[in-house]
């Protein structure tokens, strides 16, 4: 049965993406506030229809400009913060050539950052800046890479330069999924959700589309701005000990 409820996803990811991909190209080439409100209201269909639930506490914003910054579990990521905002994500620049799926990032206006080049960093940085100060809805996983969802990893700095600023926010947001089929998420559980190390993402995707349905949890923090007190490492410190905090919180006495 498990098998059949992931081919029966598959069939219908694949109907229901398809179709639209043509119809995003065309908007982001046209008119790109409206590819990222056709984004967002994609991936809240496509949440509901992969069995995501997903709860929000806070204030999610709806327009920009904002930086996000946000602890990075998986894949699964992407659909989860698309289907609460309309929002375009910062990702190493290798994602841009993954089949099929660089074409989906692509199509959601991603912004593709060589994190190990220093010489890229200031280009990428200046990059992200302009695009804020357009108006848009970022979203940055300072961590740099995902992990088991069950800690944070120390934030980099270097792309909160971006938001020098001072009337764009920089809102941390806590990413945690707490249960699985209807149980709470078990560290045994994890690799069913979690993408990570050495992980290959077909796999990964197919046992995640058996597991069943999914509870994410988003809590957005209050915004903090950049000020001659809050500098690209003291926003990204501050940023991490929210997060790290709301984290332990959100999944206490819910590990196995």
């Amino acid at each position: 049965m498990m098998a059949l409820r992931a081919v029966v996803l598959l069939i219908s990811f694949v109907g229901f993406t398809l179709p639209l991909m043509p119809v995003q190209w065309l908007l982001l080439k046209l008119w790109p506030a409206a590819a990222a409100r056709f984004s967002h209201t994609y991936h809240k269909r496509l949440a509901r229809l992969l069995g995501f639930h997903v709860k929000i506490t806070g204030v999610a914003p709806l327009q920009g400009p904002a930086f996000i910054v946000c602890n990075h579990v998986s894949w699964i990521d992407i659909v989860v913060l698309s289907s609460a905002m309309p929002v375009s994500f910062v990702a190493k620049r290798e994602v841009a050539s993954w089949p099929f799926f660089g074409r989906l990032a692509k199509l959601q206006n991603t912004a593709f950052i060589d994190r190990e080049d220093r010489r890229a960093i200031a280009p990428s940085r200046d990059g992200l800046a302009q695009r804020l100060a357009a108006g848009e809805i970022l979203i940055l996983f300072p961590e740099g890479t995902s992990h088991d969802g069950l800690h944070v990893l120390p934030f980099r700095s270097s792309f909160f330069a971006a938001v020098e600023d001072q009337s764009i926010p920089v809102i941390p947001v806590t990413l945690a999924y707490t249960q699985l089929c209807g149980m709470n998420l078990s560290r045994r559980m994890r690799p069913h959700v979690a993408w990570y190390g050495d992980m290959q993402l077909a796999p990964h995707l197919w046992h995640m589309l058996k597991a069943g349905p999914l509870v994410a949890e988003l809590i957005f923090h209050p915004p903090m701005f950049a000020n001659s007190r809050k500098d690209r490492k003291q926003l990204a410190a501050i940023s991490e000990a929210i997060i790290r905090r709301k984290l332990a919180e959100t999944l206490h006495g819910r590990q196995t």
